[in-house]
């Protein structure tokens, strides 16, 4: 036997002694009096000791934020632009031209703009539309469903 061969016995740790029974003396390593010492005490952690939290500083948020997805918005010019008289604008045709994304067609989709249309084209259902757009549309020739 050498010294290097001998393998020192590992011996278990400490068990962890809990309550009045395993001395660790009267206070049971609840310190001295206070909140903290009594039993069944349940203190909420964002208790700063009467102080006001940081919660309570930050800046509260004022208003009203709706749930609703906000409208997706298409010009009157652009489709003034990029459609043909004969075209019922629909949201599967403004998402096939690429005025909106795939994402956003079950969301609502709005035409804004008071600019003059030369072609008369025809806007479907479930289009929005506002009434200076609408005016122009109808001006110009085109429909409203």
């Amino acid at each position: 036997m050498q010294i290097n061969t001998l393998k020192i016995k590992e011996t278990r740790k400490k068990k962890k002694i809990i309550g009045r029974g395993g001395k660790k003396g009267t206070y049971s390593g609840k310190g001295n009096k206070g909140q903290k010492a009594r039993s069944g005490c349940k203190i909420n952690p964002l208790f700063e000791g009467g102080r006001s939290t940081l919660i309570d500083h930050m800046k509260k948020k004022r208003g009203f934020t709706s749930l609703a997805d906000k409208a997706v918005v298409v010009r009157l010019d652009e489709l003034d632009e990029n459609f043909k008289e004969t075209d019922i604008i629909s949201r599967e045709l403004l998402m096939n031209k690429g005025f909106i994304r795939k994402s956003q067609v079950a969301s609502r989709v709005k035409i804004l703009g008071n600019t003059e249309v030369k072609t008369k084209f025809t806007i479907a259902k479930d289009v929005l539309i506002s009434t200076a757009a609408k005016k122009s549309i109808e001006k110009a020739g085109g429909k409203v469903e």
